[in-house]
Formats: C-alpha cells, structure tokens, sequence
C-alpha cells in the first residue's frame, strides 16, 4: 500500500487515519451547519469547529451534491473561489486545505492561490485533471463517477465502481472514494451497502482509501434515524470503515468522528509490513478476507487470478456430528487444502482436555473445519454423494460464504 504525502500529512497505512472537515461555500448545500458565505464567520467555523476538534483536513465545497440542483459550470465554481481563498488567509489553525471540484481549470486556481489538494468528484472525468494536480505536486482524491462532468457518482454496480476509478489512469498522489449516498436516483441503499460491506476490495489498486459516510442515507435507512439523529449511526460505520482499510474519513462531525476513527485504529488487526532493509527485501501482509479481495490484488500485479481461491482461509465449528461422521470428514480432507482439526479437537464440549475426564455422553462433538476456499470446495465435492450429516455442513457452510 502506498502513502500519500498531502502538503507534508502522510495519509495511508503508515499512519493514523485522517479526518477530513467540511466546509461549503455553496448556499444551496443540503447540511445548514457547514454552510458560510462571509470569509470571516466560515473561519471563525473552521477554526473552532473543525481544526480545533482534530481535523486534519478542510475540504472546500463550492457547489452542492444534490442530484435535483442544476450542475455549476467552471466559470460559476471559479466565482465562488475567492471566498474559499478569503477563508484560508484568515484561519490561525493548522490544517491541509483540498478543494471540491470536478473541473481542472478550478483546480489550477485554487492550487495557485494556496489550497494543498483537490477532492475529484468526477473521478478524473476532466482528462486534464490528474495533469494539473501532477504539475502542482498535489495529492488529489479521485471519486468514482461515470464520465461526465454532470453526474458524478451515478454507479450502483461495485464491480462498475472498482473499474471506473481506473478510468483515466492515476498520479503518483492519488487516493480513492468510492463514493457512498445520493449522488444518483438510481444508486439504491442496497448499493451503498453492497459497496460498503465489500470495501477491502478498493484497497486492491494499492492507494490510499477516503470515504464519505456521514450521517448518509443508507446507514440512517438501518436505524430509522433523520438526519439529525443519525450521528450514533455515521460513528459505527466510522469505526467499521477504518477497521476494513479507510485512510481518510469526510465527515462534518469531526471531534466525534476521530474518536469512532482511532477506535476502529486501534482494536484493526495488525499485519506484518516490513520496508527493504539492507537485504533489500520488503514485506507487506495483504487486508485480504475474500476471495474477490484477493482477485483485486491479483490484478493490480497483473497475475493470473486461479490462485484467489487459496489465498484466504476460512474457520468452522462444527457440533452435532457423529463420530462416523467425524471419520469421513477428516478422511475427506485428505489430500486438499483443508483440515478437519484432529486430536483433541473432535471430543465432547464439556471434556477437560487437561485430565481427559469423559463428558456427558448427551454433550454434543466439536470440532474445527478449516480451509481455503478451494479446499473446502473440493471436500464437499468429495462428500456430495452423503446424504447425512455432511451434507448438511456444507449446505450451510456454501449458503453463509458468499
């Protein structure tokens, strides 16, 4: 995974996750309490509300996301700028400043006149783009969007979501949004949710990941919470997205949403990563659950991708079985990659493995089954013909691993 150097604040694995604060400019903006049309008071906002509460990042709105607003041309956003650049002159606190817009021609402007990065919501759907930010030594936040400067955001389909964030190519500061909530009629909950539970796989192009969650539609959906009250919800998330592999957290709650942030930090699996040494050898361990992760690493190296289905491994308790049963499973396993936990393991729940006093023959057998996807493939294949208890294992073991 690479980092990303964004005006001197290391964004990726190597560090702590960022909170990006919001602050728009754009009167017609949905969210009332980020919204500032006079320099000073918006300065006043950022200081206080963002900077001083721990973000790490202003990003600067200059028009609304609302789907039913009319889209601003370049020469509309480009008039609205000056407040932005009126606010960051007279902010005291320390942050990195990104811009919010699709257009290269605002994005020069706004990178001349101090702003340190530009949050893309096109997706690079200007071509010129990705040149100006390179040309600015910029770290630029590239959003998923078909490739149309008038519909940013408008993918359901993640697989579609994965593929258009290749879509004219990538600096050498780039990092990714696959962009959750309503930037499209079409784009439904489930989508979000779909995209949300399958978020590793965005970390297979290798950059750093930001995401916007906030108080959006499809968490509030679950609880049944307005906007207003869907701060308890957006933090949950939070921590769920840091813990699959979010650098980068967009938020307008930003003391509450470095607090789920650093949670979701600190109780994330640690993987081993080690840069080359003198011996010149690197090693990093992968954030790979699934299959479909592993297939997304496969890519990027440009490997062939049959090996996907041996590069995860998955853990089954298994009760109620038989010691025939037992029998045929460990046999079955032989030869694949895949163990049916032998010894001790497939003994009576309650035995007490340091005396080995029998249990209460009513006491149901446990055991581990463990194995890769293909292994576990191949074992059921073996027992297709059971028609007891086996049978029944993988029925649920092929309805829950999908």
């Amino acid at each position: 995974m690479r980092n990303v150097d964004a005006a001197g604040l290391g964004i990726g694995d190597d560090h702590p996750p960022r909170i990006m604060g919001v602050l728009n400019v754009s009167a017609e903006s949905p969210y009332d309490p980020s919204v500032y049309d006079d320099p000073g008071e918006a300065a006043a906002y950022v200081d206080e509300e963002l900077i001083d509460e721990g973000a790490d990042i202003v990003d600067v709105g200059l028009e609304s996301a609302n789907k039913d607003l009319d889209v601003l041309s370049a020469d509309e956003e480009l008039a609205r700028l000056d407040t932005a650049v009126e606010t960051l002159a007279s902010v005291s606190g320390d942050a990195v400043w990104s811009i919010e817009t699709r257009y290269h021609e605002v994005a020069d402007a706004a990178l001349s006149r101090g702003f340190d990065m530009v949050n893309d919501v096109c997706g690079f759907a200007d071509p010129e783009m990705p040149r100006v930010c390179a040309a600015h030594d910029a770290a630029v936040s590239k959003m998923a969007s078909p490739p149309d400067l008038e519909r940013p955001g408008a993918i359901e389909d993640v697989d579609d979501i994965y593929a258009a964030l290749s879509r004219n190519g990538f600096t050498d500061k780039t990092m990714l949004d696959p962009a959750f909530g309503g930037w499209s009629a079409a784009k439904t909950l489930a989508d979000d949710r779909e995209t949300f539970r399958r978020l590793r796989e965005f970390r297979g192009y290798g950059r750093p990941l930001l995401v916007s969650i906030n108080r959006k539609n499809f968490l509030r959906d679950v609880a049944g919470r307005s906007t207003e009250a869907a701060l308890p919800v957006s933090l949950a998330a939070t921590s769920m997205a840091v813990e699959r592999g979010a650098h980068v957290i967009r938020t307008h709650d930003v003391a509450e949403t470095r607090d789920a942030a650093l949670i979701g930090a600190t109780f994330a699996r640690e993987r081993t990563r080690s840069s080359g040494g003198s011996d010149g050898v690197a090693v990093e361990e992968l954030d790979v659950t699934t299959t479909a992760e592993a297939r997304r690493h496969l890519a990027r190296l440009d490997a062939a991708d049959e090996v996907a289905d041996r590069a995860v491994v998955r853990t089954y308790e298994l009760s109620g079985l038989s010691d025939e049963a037992v029998g045929a499973l460990r046999a079955a396993t032989a030869g694949h990659d895949a163990t049916a936990a032998g010894g001790a393991a497939f003994v009576p729940a309650g035995t007490d493995r340091s005396t080995g006093a029998a249990a209460d023959s009513a006491d149901p057998v446990r055991g581990l089954l463990v194995g890769t996807p293909a292994g576990l493939a191949a074992v059921r294949d073996d027992v297709s013909g059971d028609s007891g208890p086996l049978r029944v294992v993988f029925e649920h073991i092929d309805a829950t691993s999908k």
